[in-house]
């Protein structure tokens, strides 16, 4: 029965975000809190709820400094030279925007956080995706499936989790796994050429005149700029387009929106003089994240305050910048604890160990010798539906104790886990990826609907890779 509830409360969840019926933040409690009274453990609401905010606590921690970190680098200029170089090679060409986004996330998930890519790559895109009216779920979906690929790093985590609960050295699971990771990789380029082509058959080929081109180059996009606001509603004065719109695309609206907002290139909030400064601060921040020197929250805590004091000495300008971003601090970290009590509801009613074990329990005895290739395609639903601590020390172990009752070893059932990832990355018990549709302004059921196939794929793509090179 729990089984049965489980995976009817998963669905539910999803139908009505993707259907636009509830809120993310809505269903996210209410449809677990229901559930549960049907489970008959209504009375222990309020503990498992209280379990899962303890859980995802540091995370919504982190998650709020990390956007008010961010968020200032954005505002006195750091990542400016970044959209430059950008724009030097997307122009105003949609194929090369879309393709030029999945190569940033990719190089941009090198820090092994996907908070802190997502808040990169949309404050560098978004301002080309509304200026050129192109899909922005495009642009979420390839940010999310690329990071998802690269968040198989060692320090990433599903990595780290598979080789702690499989007592194996992180290496030995991800260094083999490169090239089948690469072709994961060199399919979301593909992937992403191609949705590039079918965006500039929507909207035929751009140009942009010198006057925007300039304009357009520092411009970045920020909440709550203040002074020195410049709007360019639509694709804006001086653009061209070449070509009409191709009918027939299948690509998702974008939302209905204001006029793009960007921040003006003499924006009071830059601090060129303290560019090298505020960038020594983000390297080291970042490898003070990959070397575990502190826990990520007390880094971006850190992090944060310090931004906030060198940059903007005067308290009135300090209360600003926090004022500036607290709309997406509240949204993220809001959407992070009501994640929670879906979690909670999940594993403290037992739904999901019930859901596990029945999966596992399902697998035909004639699969025993090939139960890495059933753990990676376990994997790609198995880490939606569930955090990446209850698939790799929940799921995990049972699958390696299997597969190796078969003569599977242990570190194949490893590496055949990470393949998940990807389509994971959209999960929504990932806290990330409320950061990328909220900072994007995009419907997480839209965002939902056009990416779970092309994910899917993607890790499909990784998973035959590996069978071929016989790596799983």
């Amino acid at each position: 029965m729990l089984t049965i509830l489980g995976f009817a409360m998963i669905a539910t969840f999803l139908v009505l975000i993707m259907l636009k019926k509830m809120s993310p933040i809505a269903a996210l409690v209410l449809i677990p809190a229901l559930f549960c009274v049907f489970v008959g453990k209504g009375a222990k609401l309020g503990d498992y709820v209280i379990d899962g905010v303890t859980g995802l606590a540091p995370t919504a921690a982190m998650l709020m400094f990390a956007i008010v970190y961010f968020g200032v680098m954005i505002d006195v200029g750091l990542f400016d030279p970044v959209v430059r170089g950008i724009l030097r090679f997307c122009k105003a060409d949609p194929l090369r925007i879309v393709v030029g986004t999945a190569v940033l996330a990719a190089i941009v998930s090198l820090d092994g956080d996907g908070s802190t890519t997502f808040m990169i790559t949309v404050s560098a895109m978004y301002p080309l995706y509304k200026r050129l009216k192109m899909s922005l779920v495009v642009m979420t979906g390839v940010a999310a499936m690329a990071n998802g690929v690269m968040n198989t790093l060692p320090w990433g985590g599903p990595t780290a989790r598979a080789a702690t609960a499989l007592k194996l050295d992180a290496s030995d699971i991800f260094v083999p796994m490169i090239p089948a990771l690469a072709m994961g990789l060199l399919f979301v380029f593909v992937l992403a050429y191609v949705l590039g082509r079918r965006e500039r058959k929507r909207l035929g080929v751009l140009t942009l005149d010198e006057v925007l081109v300039e304009e357009t180059e520092t411009v970045l996009v920020g909440a709550g700029a203040g002074k020195g606001v410049t709007g360019a509603g639509g694709a804006g004065k001086g653009v061209t387009r070449a070509g009409g719109s191709g009918p027939g695309v299948d690509l998702p609206d974008e939302p209905e929106d204001e006029s793009f907002q960007g921040l003006d290139p003499d924006r009071p909030t830059l601090r060129p003089r303290l560019y090298w400064f505020n960038a020594l601060l983000t390297v080291a921040l970042l490898t003070a994240m990959i070397m575990e020197w502190l826990p990520i929250p007390v880094l971006f805590l850190l992090g944060a305050t310090l931004a906030l004091t060198v940059n903007f000495p005067h308290m009135p300008d300090q209360k600003a910048r926090i004022a500036a971003h607290a709309e997406n601090v509240l949204n993220v970290s809001g959407m992070v604890f009501a994640a929670a009590v879906f979690t909670g509801v999940l594993q403290g009613t037992g739904m999901v160990d019930h859901m596990a074990k029945w999966l596992v329990d399902n697998v035909p005895d004639g699969m025993g010798p090939h139960m890495a290739l059933v753990t990676g395609v376990l994997s790609i639903p198995l880490t939606y539906f569930m955090s990446n601590d209850g698939f790799y020390f929940g799921v995990l172990p049972v699958l390696a104790e299997a597969g190796q009752a078969h003569g599977v070893s242990a570190v194949e059932i490893a590496r055949a886990s990470i393949v998940g990832q990807p389509l994971h990355m959209s999960s929504p018990l990932v806290p990330a990826v409320y950061v990328l549709v909220g900072m994007a302004k995009v419907e997480f059921g839209d965002h939902t609907r056009f990416v779970v196939k092309w994910a899917v794929l993607t890790s499909l793509v990784v998973l035959g890779a590996g069978v071929l090179f016989g790596i799983i």
